[in-house]
């Protein structure tokens, strides 16, 4: 399963990149990250994931960072539901808030009953490079300030680096639960990584 979804998100990104290539080309002003409301919210989560502390505990660790995960993109979809036009994009995002509130509760039952006893310096190793490789995406994507268009190229690179996160997890982590929604967290984000990639080549900018 995690071929296909790696094939996937590589076709994404190039369709991203493609469509802001697009853009420029048509002569559509592109936003600076740092005056972008998006893009601001994105790197307001990266930046308390990266000065988390770490147990390197692999159970440990991957449920209190994807809480944090989850809170940035409930933090992106509340922006969306402010501030978008695009009736799909806001369905989208209350979607997103749902599902991910739920999530959130159920990370942190999980949290709250675990021990710190393992140690696996190779997980921490792989989510840091995730860490590196979502914000490197995400400085490389070009933003138009167009709301629901930045909503859907970041929701790629987030779902992206949940689904990361989650392929690493199943290799290194021991709890059930925690497996199960790894597994669960991957299946549906990749299928809305398809449904956004497929909004934005329908939505050019």
């Amino acid at each position: 399963m995690k071929k296909p979804i790696l094939l996937f998100t590589a076709a994404a990104f190039s369709l991203m990149v493609s469509c802001s290539d697009d853009d420029s080309a048509s002569g559509v002003q592109l936003q600076n990250h740092d005056d972008n409301e998006m893009m601001m919210v994105m790197h307001s989560m990266m930046d308390e994931m990266s000065s988390m502390e770490m147990t390197h505990d692999p159970d440990v660790d991957f449920a209190a960072m994807m809480i944090m995960h989850h809170q940035g993109a409930i933090a992106m979809a509340n922006l969306e539901i402010e501030k978008g036009k695009n009736a799909e994009m806001k369905a989208m995002a209350q979607a997103i808030i749902t599902a991910q509130q739920q999530e959130i509760q159920e990370l942190q039952g999980i949290l709250a009953a675990l021990p710190v006893d393992g140690m696996d310096m190779d997980f921490m190793e792989e989510q840091m490079m995730g860490m590196d490789k979502m914000d490197a995406m995400a400085d490389q994507q070009m933003i138009t300030g167009d709301i629901d268009n930045d909503f859907a190229s970041l929701m790629i690179i987030h779902h992206q680096a949940a689904i990361d996160s989650a392929s690493s997890y199943l290799h290194h982590g021991s709890n059930g639960e925690l497996s199960a929604m790894a597994n669960a967290i991957i299946e549906m984000q990749s299928e809305e990584i398809i449904t956004f990639s497929n909004w934005l080549a329908e939505n050019k900018r």
